[in-house]
């Protein structure tokens, strides 16, 4: 996890001395069985929410965007808590508008989505690459750095 946390913070100092803002994508943490459709996180979500927000503590975060559903929101709680910024609610299914909020960024964002929505995103954001996330992983973290050239790094937070 620290080496982790370590690449994160190289990969984004390196990225502002660029002056390009860095997106970390997430999918939400795990989600509990009950709950219908909009379920709140399990135990081991909530610890994955966690530890999300102890890697994302120094990657100068300036923005969060999350959907209207609650696993998203509480995935990026943590984050949002620990570097005092507040959540900005997207609907799930307006990657248009997402994009173009992170395209006005001056600094990096955290955005919490969903395991069928950040292919799109991803695309939208001018990677060419497909992105498939299977159901059962929720430890992706992918980091795209916004610019002429987009770059996409592929990473993984297991607990």
């Amino acid at each position: 996890m620290k080496a982790l946390a370590l690449f994160l913070l190289l990969f984004v100092s390196v990225s502002m001395a660029a002056a390009q803002p860095v997106v970390v994508l997430v999918r939400h943490a795990e989600k509990a069985t009950n709950g219908g459709k909009d379920p709140d996180l399990s135990s081991a979500g909530r610890a994955r929410a966690d530890a999300l927000a102890r890697i994302l503590k120094d990657a100068d975060i300036t923005a969060i965007f999350t959907s209207e559903f609650k696993r998203t929101q509480e995935t990026a709680a943590p984050t949002a808590t620990l570097i005092g910024v507040t959540a900005t609610v997207v609907p799930a299914k307006d990657t248009a508008g997402l994009v173009a909020k992170l395209h006005q960024l001056n600094g990096n964002a955290l955005v919490v989505a969903h395991g069928d929505t950040i292919p799109n995103i991803i695309k939208a954001l001018g990677m060419d690459r497909p992105i498939n996330i299977p159901d059962e992983d929720y430890s992706e973290l992918l980091i795209v750095t916004l610019g002429d050239k987009p770059q996409l790094f592929r990473l993984h937070y297991p607990l």
